[in-house]
């Protein structure tokens, strides 16, 4: 996408550009990943990296146009997803067996590195129910049966 490719030109991190766009970290997030931005999110987009509106429109509306289906977006998406959490999962075992060492070195009486572990252990579970959707309580599937119940239409 066009906004990773100005974000990463300006050595910003996507919170950087949230924060410089008025935007939300999730917003950048899925417009980096190729789903549809509305008008006002493109504008400020525009006016973060100032540059024409028209140029990031032509973006969006070429990746309308790629060809993808709404089912394949989704598997990219959730592919994606998988990435991140394997991404998580290898960063805490490296932090966790780092954090073991110094624990040993520096104080072998009390093993206090067990709290970090199982503090970030639980956001591991967390995340890699969320990914693998173990409990799918509100998936998209709910959140749209739960739409059309508000709009007064019957699935």
């Amino acid at each position: 996408m066009i906004v990773r490719k100005l974000r990463l030109q300006k050595g910003w991190s996507q919170e950087q550009l949230a924060q410089f766009s008025g935007l939300s970290v999730r917003t950048i997030q899925r417009i980096e990943r190729g789903q549809n931005a509305g008008l006002e999110s493109l504008k400020c987009l525009a006016a973060t990296f100032d540059i024409d509106l028209s140029e990031l429109k032509q973006e969006t509306d070429m990746a309308a146009d790629a060809g993808m289906t709404v089912e394949e977006q989704q598997v990219i998406e959730h592919v994606r997803d998988i990435k991140g959490f394997y991404s998580h999962l290898i960063r805490y075992i490296v932090v966790i067996i780092i954090l073991f060492i110094v624990n040993i070195v520096t104080s072998p009486g009390y093993i206090w590195a067990w709290w970090a572990a199982l503090g970030w252990g639980i956001g591991i579970i967390s995340h890699g129910l969320s990914v693998f959707e173990v409990f799918n309580l509100f998936s998209p599937k709910w959140e749209k049966k739960q739409i059309e119940k508000r709009l007064g239409r019957k699935l």
